[in-house]
């Protein structure tokens, strides 16, 4: 018997007829409810936190507070809908609007404008706040106040370094090198210095030269993940007051705020996203055909290498990958497709261990993956040059991409996953 699965392509949907009794998992996110009313959820778990006092009693008049927040890359955090609140309740522990600031957590990533604070924070944030720009190439502002377990020197903005109470805040996803996001990723690589932030990422690269990646550093694995383990040992070293993290629904709004002590709280967000993200599937399948969702997330393949990365964890060894990825920008941002122009992995490789950048990581994994599972992509026409310089064969049609994965199979009786909104579900075996 057949069975129809749709899946997002850009801005349209492509369908497809499978026998469903080759259909072994279908891979779709818990539905959850979205927080109605933002401000009292904020407000109990502020007042009622995980493993602290509530705020209000964890900072004393005179204190000069610094809240940690996400850049303009992670925009869909939403912080302009919980920091007025987080400042209210610092107002009624007696901190005034002039003894706190927030520190746009850059890492490497560059400047915000104005207008960028104003679209993430909200007007009434940069209003009420003094805002400071953590940039990690610029030396002079940042101080070593000690070294992780694993040697590498823990360089953190001054401005932070010397605020009496840190509160970190964010939002907590999957992530395919720490495991998870949020947490401790706001200390590193947040508002760390360039030589920490290059020292911490380098556990994401194997150990021997020419072996690729470190398998423990995976989305969903904190256990023997060594990236996640020195921004532990990082985070202590600050020892941050207090943290506000964000859980979110497969929609983009609030799940679930977490509140309280900088690990634990944020260790109960992972939990909870792993409730609504995590999806146990039974095997893994000889096809995994896998949509980002469609547009945004597979407007160019950076956005959609969440989708890879997710698709190729439901896949057998032997497997073949079929990717729905319009990416309608197929060459942005420039410093993730650039990394495709190296002749080789190796050279990839090389240069990745010369000077560490995520999206230098994300090209070389793609990469890697591609070379083990044959990945097939339905994509625009105009893209297959670029596919095929980023080793996946590139195909315009989803009927075409199910005739060559059956000729690389070469039998008719194998095994399917559906993925339709791969950029988000992460498949969990044995689960």
């Amino acid at each position: 018997m057949l069975k129809e699965f749709s899946f997002g392509f850009g801005s349209g949907e492509v369908n497809v007829s499978l026998p469903e009794e080759q259909v072994i998992n279908v891979v779709e996110g818990k539905q959850v409810e979205a927080i109605t009313n933002i401000e009292a959820a904020l407000k109990e778990v502020l007042n009622s936190p995980i493993g602290t006092l509530p705020l209000k009693e964890i900072v004393n008049k005179g204190d000069k507070v610094a809240i940690v927040a996400s850049d303009v890359t992670r925009m869909w955090i939403r912080h302009d809908l919980f920091l007025p609140t987080l400042l209210n309740e610092l107002n009624a522990g007696g901190i005034p609007d002039k003894d706190i600031s927030l520190v746009v957590a850059l890492g490497a990533h560059r400047h915000h404008t104005h207008d960028e604070n104003v679209a993430v924070y909200g007007q009434e944030v940069v209003d009420r706040i003094a805002i400071v720009q953590s940039h990690a190439p610029i030396e002079e502002d940042f101080v070593c106040i000690g070294k992780t377990s694993r040697g590498v020197d823990a360089y953190f903005n001054k401005h932070v370094v010397n605020a009496d109470k840190v509160i970190l805040t964010g939002g907590i996803v999957y992530h395919l090198m720490a495991g998870f996001g949020g947490g401790r990723k706001s200390v590193m690589p947040g508002i760390s210095g360039y030589a920490s932030i290059q020292g911490n990422h380098s556990f994401c690269l194997h150990d021997q030269v020419g072996e690729g990646i470190n398998s423990n550093c995976a989305s969903g694995k904190l256990e023997g993940n060594n990236m996640h383990e020195d921004m532990t040992d990082m985070a202590k070293l600050l020892s941050p007051a207090f943290i506000l993290n964000a859980v979110f629904t497969p929609e983009g709004k609030f799940a679930k705020f977490v509140a309280g002590h900088w690990y634990d709280a944020w260790r109960e967000g992972c939990k909870y996203v792993d409730e609504i993200f995590g999806v146990a599937i039974t095997a893994k399948a000889d096809l995994v055909i896998a949509s980002a969702g469609g547009f945004p997330k597979d407007i160019n393949l950076y956005q959609g290498s969440k989708t890879i990365d997710n698709a190729f964890a439901a896949v057998k060894d032997d497997g073949v990958i079929i990717l729905l990825l319009e990416c309608r920008d197929i060459m942005e941002p420039p410093d993730f497709s650039g990394w495709f122009n190296y002749e080789s992995l190796y050279d990839r490789e090389v240069a990745l261990r010369k000077g560490f950048t995520v999206p230098g990581f994300i090209a070389l994994k793609c990469g890697l993956m591609a070379k083990k599972v044959p990945h097939i992509v339905v994509t625009l026409p105009e893209n297959k040059a670029f596919m095929e310089k980023a080793g996946m064969i590139a195909v315009t049609t989803l009927a075409e991409a199910m005739e060559l994965a059956e000729e690389k199979l070469a039998r008719k009786d194998y095994t399917i996953t559906v993925m339709a909104h791969a950029a988000n579900t992460v498949p969990l075996l044995n689960r």
